[in-house]
C-alpha cells in the first residue's frame, strides 16, 4: 500500500508564486513516473506536467516556462513549483505516481488533491 500527502496550495494573487510536494510512502522499490493533474471547476482533468525516474520531463503548454517539476528519489517525493501564477491557475491540482513495489509490480496511486487559487 501507497500513501500519498500533497501540500503546499493555497490562495496567491495573480503573478505570485507556489510549490507543490508530494511525498509517497509505504511499500516502495521505485517510483517511476511522478506526475501533477489539475482540474478546474467544469473542466476535465488535465496532465500538468511529468517526470520520470530517469528526469525526463514534460510539460502541459500553458504550463511550459512558468513551472517546474521536480523529484527527490530519496525522499520519494516529487514538487512542483509554480511561479507568474494566473487566474486560469485556478484548480485542484492531484499527484499521481506509477509505484513498483518489491515484488516488482506496479500500481498506480493518486493523492487526495490540493486546492490552488489564484485570485486578486
Amino acid at each position: 500500500q501507497v500513501q500519498l500527502v500533497e501540500s503546499g496550495g493555497g490562495l496567491v494573487q495573480p503573478g505570485g508564486s507556489l510549490r507543490l510536494s508530494c511525498a509517497a510512502s509505504g511499500s516502495i522499490a521505485n517510483i517511476e513516473v511522478m506526475a501533477w493533474y489539475r482540474q478546474a471547476p467544469g473542466k476535465q482533468r488535465e496532465l500538468v506536467a511529468i517526470i520520470t525516474s530517469g528526469g525526463t520531463t514534460r510539460y502541459q503548454g500553458a504550463a511550459r516556462g512558468r513551472f517546474t517539476i521536480s523529484r527527490d528519489n530519496a525522499k520519494n517525493t516529487v514538487n512542483l513549483q509554480m511561479n507568474s501564477l494566473k487566474p486560469e491557475d485556478t484548480a485542484v491540482y492531484s499527484c499521481n505516481v506509477a509505484v513498483a513495489d518489491f515484488a516488482g509490480r506496479l500500481r498506480g496511486y493518486w493523492g487526495q488533491g490540493t486546492q490552488v487559487t489564484v485570485s486578486s
